[in-house]
């Protein structure tokens, strides 16, 4: 199947690429490299040993996709464009209304002209906010907590209203929890730009001594150590939960929804410690005051992704930090 990534080169979309490649399909990636880099592009490459096909454009450029799903002759979508760090969503809010909603749409649009009805969207458990009961499943109410979760929900309601009138369309939306680790070659992983935001790829560096030390937010709520407790998911197992999902999507109408998680949850602590164990060195952290937004613990409910995707994480939080540590080491 010719498929087309938005956001390929970033951190979920390359692990995708790569699971994608690997199952026998063609990948086309676009990305306009705001949040990734070229060099992801290339390290794919080596890892499949094939060359991609690879487009430096923006979703928002309807033309451009137009000529795209022509060219290729496109036939589903995973679409992880975006921008997505919860913080930075309450700092610059307009932007991402622009490159979440309006690009999301701006696609759509392009699918709708060009007559591809397949999509996995790239969603994320933000959506729920602050949770009402544990583990969180598909049903639990949605109340966002952050522009950047708005974002998210909007687009669901938007392909939601889409399928209304269009009974043709395919569509997958995947509710990620909190992706960490890296490829097992240690060529792919999570890289941000300056001061990390993401727990993980935090402490990696902090162990590395490119950072000095680690806050935690917060070590007075309600759960086993006080710290905030999060679903973990191995980025390969979340990669291989698309998977999973794009054989799904041939057989049904619509739209369904998912979680992809681990189905428990792992406080800070917790990931320093696994963390420790995997590095064999010291991760030096503070406690500073909650950040506004954060919850004590959330984490998932998979019970619907086990039985209907057949799909479940398979990799261990240990897995997810040695992983990590290998990519950190890497890519020093």
């Amino acid at each position: 199947m010719n498929i087309l990534l938005t956001g390929g080169a970033g951190y979920i979309g390359s692990h995708t690429a790569v699971v994608l490649v690997e199952a026998g399909h063609n990948v086309i990636i676009l990305d306009n490299l705001c949040n990734s880099e070229l060099a992801s592009i290339k390290k794919i490459e080596e890892i499949i040993c094939r060359k991609i096909s690879f487009i430096n454009g923006d979703i928002r450029d309807i033309g451009l996709l137009e000529s795209l799903f022509k060219q290729h002759q496109i036939e589903a979508v995973i679409h992880f464009a975006g921008l997505k760090a919860v913080g930075e969503s309450f700092t610059i809010p307009l932007e991402y209304y622009d490159n979440n909603l309006i690009g999301s749409i701006s696609l759509f649009k392009a699918m709708d002209i060009c007559n591809v009805k397949k999509l996995i969207f790239s969603s994320s458990a933000t959506v729920y906010g602050a949770p009402l009961y544990l583990p969180v499943d598909e049903k639990h109410p949605m109340s966002p907590m952050s522009p950047y979760g708005r974002t998210k929900l909007q687009i669901e309601e938007a392909l939601s209203d889409l399928i209304s009138p269009k009974k043709e369309w395919k569509i997958v939306s995947l509710r990620y929890f909190n992706p960490v680790g890296a490829h097992n070659s240690g060529m792919l992983g999570e890289k941000p730009r300056g001061i990390p935001n993401n727990l993980m790829p935090f402490i990696s560096q902090v162990t590395s001594r490119k950072l000095k030390i680690l806050k935690v937010y917060g070590n007075d709520y309600a759960t086993i150590d006080g710290t905030g407790v999060r679903d973990y998911i191995h980025v390969m197992d979340l990669a291989e939960g698309h998977l999973n999902a794009l054989l799904y999507l041939n057989g049904m109408s619509g739209i369904e929804k998912f979680n992809l998680g681990t189905g428990r949850g792992y406080s800070v602590l917790e990931v320093i410690s696994a963390y420790q164990e995997a590095s064999g060195k010291k991760v030096p952290y503070q406690i500073d005051s909650r950040r506004t937004g954060d919850v004590a613990a959330i984490y998932a409910s998979c019970d619907r992704a086990n039985s209907i995707l057949k799909w479940c994480a398979k990799r261990s939080l240990l897995e997810m930090c040695q992983s990590s540590w290998v990519f950190e080491n890497s890519n020093s």
